[in-house]
């Protein structure tokens, strides 16, 4: 698995996409600290976490495009599926270089909190909360990405495909509140990402809403092993 999330990161910095990906997140994120923090002489975070949920919606299908669906347009996915490694090991090392070059750009903002500390007192309980809940979305969204990117070897069909699920996961809120059918408003609250994004943003760290951002990961890894599964038998 090291040596897959080795390959990968250097992948994502042999070309453009690591870089432009990084400097859109931390020029957005610096934007928005700067104009909804600093200059409203506020200790509130909430304009840069706002910024980066829709950073989430838009990077993340540039970010997960090319997981899967470049091994397959490059024919090496077969090199891949013949090597001495599990394939868990493969959707894993792809996995956690998405995530760490996610991480990177999310962690950058810690910074801006502590330049508010400085300032003036600021609410660690909600800030970490806000870290932690935007780390898990954004590793949900990594993870159907990916298991979108292994089904296609068109990056671009990739990228659309991820943004539609990603766009349709933050409507779903808007769906509860018109959805007649009792039993289809349970399951839509039951498997919307918001209402368990929110509670952890607030510094409420519920083991069901962990659980829920763990498992959606979990279950789309495990859906793109076994395509990569069928894939080798065939």
């Amino acid at each position: 698995m090291i040596a897959i999330l080795k390959r990968e990161l250097g992948a994502y910095f042999s070309c453009p996409i690591g870089y432009v990906y990084l400097g859109v997140f931390y020029l957005l994120t610096g934007y928005f600290f700067f104009g909804g923090v600093l200059y409203a002489q506020s200790s509130i975070m909430t304009p840069v976490f706002q910024v980066m949920i829709n950073i989430v919606m838009f990077l993340t299908p540039v970010l997960t495009m090319r997981l899967m669906s470049e091994d397959l347009r490059h024919r090496t996915d077969q090199a891949l599926l013949t090597a001495p490694v599990t394939l868990g090991a493969i959707v894993g090392g792809k996995f956690l270089a998405a995530a760490v070059v996610y991480t990177a750009g999310v962690s950058m903002s810690i910074v801006d909190s502590v330049v508010v500390e400085v300032l003036a007192q600021v609410n660690w309980a909600m800030v970490w909360g806000s870290y932690i809940g935007i780390l898990l979305l954004g590793f949900a969204f990594i993870a159907i990405g990916q298991f979108i990117s292994s089904l296609t070897e068109n990056q671009a069909i990739a990228a659309i495909g991820c943004f539609v699920v990603v766009l349709a996961v933050f409507l779903m809120d808007a769906l509860i509140d018109i959805v007649p059918n009792v039993v289809l408003r349970t399951i839509l609250q039951g498997i919307s990402f918001m209402s368990r994004y929110t509670p952890i943003t607030n510094g409420i760290l519920s083991v069901s809403n962990l659980v829920f951002f763990l498992s959606v990961c979990g279950i789309f890894l495990f859906l793109t092993t076994r395509v990569l599964e069928k894939r080798r038998w065939s």
